[in-house]
């Protein structure tokens, strides 16, 4: 497969218009309901399903909705299933994620396609940035995104951005808005993922005086809040199914309804969303609705976890540690060497916080700091879960604190959480037991 695909691979084209050529794609089904159809891939993301928004959609009903995706990337064509009913198999053996072969046979339900190359080739653009806002690096996998980010920052679009816990997508938010006409308004981040469900409607929309106990005055929403500005829905896959078509209401009308309230309110504002699930399963599977998918999805950025950009990973750990141990203080190139030749998991979010304790604690070669177990809590497990989890909960938010020396916003980012979500930690260690939400 490689020599295939990199046989047509160049390097940058110029410095102004950098991009990287591959070999033209086409998908040819050769069984099923769509005999003979074919598409050609282009960048992006192509979507086989049987949806009408699907971008090669076909006719046979045993085919999923969304039911898988394919990618065309420097490295060749990936395919993804969409958590469809049947499964998707390539050559007779069932896949989830994976990369295709030139020739391969793909079926899904009754229907199979063929991955077929062809004679001209295509060029991906890759800007010529190795940074962009907060995001650092000048991988092939980073440019390339910097490329969209560049097009796409000036104008209006909604995006959704995807891609592994730790990767950076609040960051990727950030930077749009930044490079956005928008920059001077708000940029205002919701954690979908991080509120009750009774308070959703409230944080979003906003609510009057009176109208549900404990509303003791009018209060606005988050859109109301970014007015002007940038509004970033995070783990938008979260999003109880009630409230989806009312947010797609207003990403169409562009008004809201604050709660007790018959007066809409006009609001300008631009909506970024992300998610580390797979939206096209969630639409398979019927918790998410599919036209607030293509709704959000009118851009999408798939973000490459720190494993498939790995000539990153020593520009970052350098980055980190001057942060951290300020920029006077070298780092040790024992650590970088450490720092290249380990998994992240957690992605950029872990080795930021690594390379701080690395600064903050000390770096021995061989070796790592470990946390100062003495310092958790003691919890004997006879103690009802509810006060173990909050004295855990306490003991975290203050060591979180104190290392960000007393900063919240620091202190969330440590802790890989919203600021917003932070500050309900604090608030609910303070709180009496007995008033804690939380179901049973």
């Amino acid at each position: 497969m490689a020599s295939e695909f990199e046989g047509l691979k160049t390097e940058a084209i110029g410095v102004r218009d950098p991009s990287i050529r591959l070999a033209s794609t086409e998908i040819v089904v050769v069984d099923g309901p769509d005999a003979g159809a074919k598409m050609r891939l282009t960048q992006g993301t192509t979507r086989v399903g049987t949806s009408a928004t699907s971008h090669f959609r076909l006719r046979d009903p045993t085919v999923s909705r969304l039911h898988c995706e394919l990618q065309l990337r420097s490295e060749g064509v990936r395919l993804v299933d969409g958590g469809s009913t049947n499964g998707t198999f390539i050559d007779g053996v069932r896949v989830r994620d994976a990369d295709l072969a030139p020739g391969a046979t793909v079926r899904i339900g009754a229907t199979s396609f063929r991955l077929r190359m062809r004679n001209e080739p295509v060029n991906l653009p890759l800007s010529a940035r190795d940074r962009f806002g907060g995001l650092l690096g000048s991988s092939v996998a980073m440019r390339r995104i910097y490329s969209v980010l560049e097009r796409i920052a000036p104008t209006e679009a909604t995006s959704l951005i995807t891609g592994e816990t730790g990767t950076g997508k609040e960051m990727v938010a950030r930077a749009i808005h930044d490079a956005s006409p928008r920059a001077h308004g708000a940029f205002v981040a919701l954690d979908c993922g991080a509120l009750a469900p009774s308070l959703i409607e409230s944080e979003l929309f906003g609510h009057m005086r009176g109208s549900f106990t404990g509303a003791m005055s009018d209060r606005k929403g988050v859109f109301e809040e970014a007015d002007g500005g940038t509004l970033f829905f995070d783990e938008i896959g979260e999003l109880p199914m009630s409230l989806q078509p009312k947010l797609l209401r207003v990403l169409e009308t562009r008004e809201v309804r604050r709660l007790g309230s018959n007066v809409p309110r006009k609001v300008d504002v631009r909506v970024v969303a992300a998610t580390n699930r797979t939206l096209a399963e969630a639409v398979n599977r019927g918790t998410f609705r599919e036209d607030l998918y293509y709704r959000l999805a009118v851009v999408e950025i798939d973000l490459p976890p720190l494993r498939a950009r790995p000539e990153d990973i020593p520009v970052l750990a350098r980055h980190f540690y001057e942060r951290f141990a300020g920029r006077s203080n070298l780092v040790p190139p024992e650590l970088i060497s450490a720092a290249a030749a380990r998994e992240w998991p957690g992605n950029v979010r872990e080795l930021r916080n690594f390379m701080e304790r690395c600064a903050s604690l000390g770096w021995e070669p061989g070796g790592e700091p470990e946390p100062d177990l003495a310092e958790l809590p003691e919890v004997d497990v006879a103690t009802p879960f509810k006060e173990a989890r909050r004295a855990w909960t306490r003991a975290y938010v203050q060591g979180a604190l104190a290392v960000a020396q007393g900063n919240v916003t620091r202190a969330a980012e440590h802790a890989g959480v919203s600021r917003r979500f932070f500050q309900r930690l604090m608030s609910r260690i303070e709180r009496p037991a007995a008033d804690d939400d939380d179901d049973e």
